[in-house]
Formats: structure tokens, C-alpha cells, sequence
């Protein structure tokens, strides 16, 4: 997984970690950084004018997430202030790659945490069946 996503857009989501997010010894629990990933990954859609539910409901089609390659660098703890980055590497026919970042939002910088590569198709939203991304989803995207 490279470091640096190849496309110069980044959409940033803050998050505060909660007593939820944490895990018996205080630290975010591993699997709530993909959590983190899909509330950014659906924010930046919803501020390039895709809203998931409408979406769904005039092209009967939806993204799933059919990959995710994560890196855990550090932790977070409760009540760290966290940015979430997603940027978009590639976009085809049927599926988009996306590349995502957590970071401590520390009074020094910013300090990486955790980092994916996120791949999701798009699918009919009754069978599941893999399907074309509607073109004007498609150029919204890029």
C-alpha cells in the first residue's frame, strides 16, 4: 500500500474518539478505524452531492466495500481528536479505489495513526449483483 494517494483531492472528517471507540485498555478497538473510514468515505460522497439513501432509491444501485487493506501505525484514546482523510484513487467502470487516513490532531501537527486502501463496487442494491457505476456518479467522482 503506498503512503501518498495519486490524486491531489483530499477530503478531511473530523472525529472525537468516545468510551465506545475504545476498547478495555483505552485505545480505539481496531476494527472502529473502518468505522471512522465509512462515516468520512460517506461525508465526502454527500459533499460532492451523492446522498446514499437517494441514491439507492433512483438507481436501484449501491457501493459495497469488497476490500479494505489497512495499516495500524498508533493508537488513539479516548477522547483524541481525530482527522479523517479520504481521497480517491481511481474510479472504472464498476468499482473505485480509495484512499484513507486517520490522524491525531495533536497541538504539535498531525500524527498518522492509521491508513487503508478501501476498494468498493457497485452493486444492484436487490440481487448484489456487481453492476456499471451510472456515468454522472462516475463524473461527480472526478
Amino acid at each position: 500500500m503506498s503512503d501518498q494517494p495519486t490524486s491531489k483531492e483530499v477530503f478531511s472528517w473530523p472525529v472525537r474518539v468516545y468510551w465506545e471507540d475504545t476498547d478495555a485498555g483505552g485505545i480505539v478497538f481496531y476494527a472502529n478505524y473502518l468505522k471512522f473510514f465509512e462515516r468520512s468515505r460517506t461525508e465526502w460522497l454527500r459533499a460532492k452531492g451523492i446522498h446514499q439513501h437517494d441514491l439507492r432509491q433512483a438507481t436501484g444501485g449501491m457501493f459495497v466495500v469488497g476490500q479494505a487493506d489497512v495499516r495500524y501505525l498508533k493508537s488513539a484514546r479516548l477522547d483524541d481528536e481525530l482527522c479523517i482523510t479520504t481521497t480517491l484513487l481511481d474510479a472504472g467502470r464498476a468499482s473505485m479505489s480509495i484512499h484513507q487516513q486517520a490522524f491525531l490532531q495533536a497541538p504539535t501537527g498531525r500524527e498518522l495513526l492509521c491508513q487503508a486502501t478501501i476498494r468498493a463496487g457497485w452493486v444492484n442494491a436487490s440481487s448484489l449483483k456487481p453492476d456499471r457505476i451510472p456515468l454522472q456518479i462516475l463524473h461527480a467522482l472526478t
